[in-house]
């Protein structure tokens, strides 16, 4: 497999953007990353687009084709192909561009993702098609109860507190607001969200991540190509994906996300490091037990020691193992089919040393996407 490298990417404010529509918001992100690789739009090969819920929202299917066109592409009948994986797909998206280019199929191809909900529907409505429809949806469940139903096994289990997750909503708030890109640009206390309303008890309404419109896309060739367009190619050392059950009543541990693990696992091994070898991090924090978990089965903390990195410091901007530089989904927003090519476009950011205030020292960074509550996991490493 030939070496994968992203020389540009994009990203739309993330928010609710009443102001543009669908076709803006992919363009605005496509020409972007298109721009900031140096290379022309004539050159890329093929496109691969993460979205959720086009023909629901705005009523709109062959979305693949539709970017192909307005973004100038289909004059050059490039394949476009559109990828779901609920709000994994962004991350999706990126695993298929990142395959295409090592197998050498093709030397230059974007991996792009798009959402817009705000102004069309119930964005919360839509998440919940993301979980088992006859055993979940059919009896009331949503996915913010499911993730209640995991916070509070996982609280009683290895004794967490409702201030140890709102820590998680308290920092990832702090560093939204280094992140011109963020929508919930303003810091939260950890009183702010316990006295917030519950959306499912244990979880508050700080504890929840905001759905939203948003797009982002990155440029990804091989490293011949990469030698020649630019002086700092941020390499994808592997992205891989594994699945769990769907519903969660057929999980034989509902604490340990094994999607999460098999994925992770394989990619440590693809990538030849250890957990302890990443030094930034963008996880899908959908809800913030989500993050916590992720701590643990991504190999950061032992299961049940997921709690004492928050409290520590350990994944703050200023800790040994920064997460969610960005915001992540609770504070820089959460646009279902954008959002792992959103995470690439940070981790990138990050080690091109291009994030402003919100900078870390890495040189490996890693990238979780998950769909629904876990059923699909997406990884990807980075590295300079």
């Amino acid at each position: 497999m030939r070496k994968v490298a992203i020389i540009g990417v994009g990203c739309t404010k993330f928010g609710e953007l009443w102001d543009k529509s669908f076709r803006d918001i992919f363009i605005e992100a496509g020409i972007e990353a298109i721009e900031d690789s140096g290379i022309e739009g004539r050159e890329i090969e093929a496109i691969y687009v993460g979205n959720m819920s086009a023909g629901r929202y705005i009523n709109q299917e062959h979305i693949a084709a539709l970017i192909a066109d307005y973004s100038g592409l289909a004059e050059f009948g490039i394949p476009a192909s559109r990828v779901e994986a609920a709000d994994a797909s962004g991350g999706l998206a990126l695993r298929h561009a990142f395959m295409a280019v090592a197998s050498g199929l093709h030397d230059i191809v974007i991996a792009a993702g798009v959402e817009k909900v705000t102004d069309v529907g119930d964005p919360a409505g839509m998440l919940s098609t993301t979980i088992d429809q006859e055993w979940e949806s059919f009896v009331g469940a949503n996915l913010a109860s499911l993730y209640a139903i995991i916070a509070r096994l996982h609280m009683e289990t290895y004794g967490g507190k409702e201030e140890d997750l709102a820590m998680v909503s308290v920092k990832n708030h702090r560093n939204a607001m280094k992140n011109p890109k963020a929508q919930l640009k303003r810091e939260i206390s950890v009183e702010d969200v316990l006295n917030s309303p519950y959306v499912a008890e244990p979880l508050k309404l700080l504890d929840c991540s905001p759905i939203c419109d948003g797009a982002a896309a990155v440029v990804v060739a091989s490293d011949e190509v990469a030698k020649k367009v630019t002086d700092s190619p941020v390499y994808i050392s592997c992205s891989t994906q594994a699945s769990d059950y769907l519903a969660l009543h057929s999980r034989k541990d509902i604490l340990k996300f094994k999607s999460i693990v098999k994925a992770s696992r394989e990619a440590y091994k693809l990538a030849k490091i250890d957990p302890k070898d990443v030094k930034v991090a963008e996880v899908h924090d959908s809800f913030s037990i989500a993050e916590i978990i992720a701590y643990e089965d991504l190999g950061f903390a032992r299961k049940g020691e997921g709690y004492r990195l928050i409290r520590e410091g350990i994944t703050e901007l200023s800790g040994e193992l920064p997460v969610n530089t960005s915001g992540g989904l609770k504070a820089c927003g959460h646009a279902p089919g954008a959002t792992g090519v959103r995470q690439a476009v940070e981790i990138t950011l990050q080690l091109r040393g291009e994030a402003g205030k919100r900078q870390v020292d890495a040189e490996v960074g890693l990238s979780l996407n998950l769909g629904g509550a876990g059923a699909t996991a997406v990884v990807s490493i980075f590295r300079i």
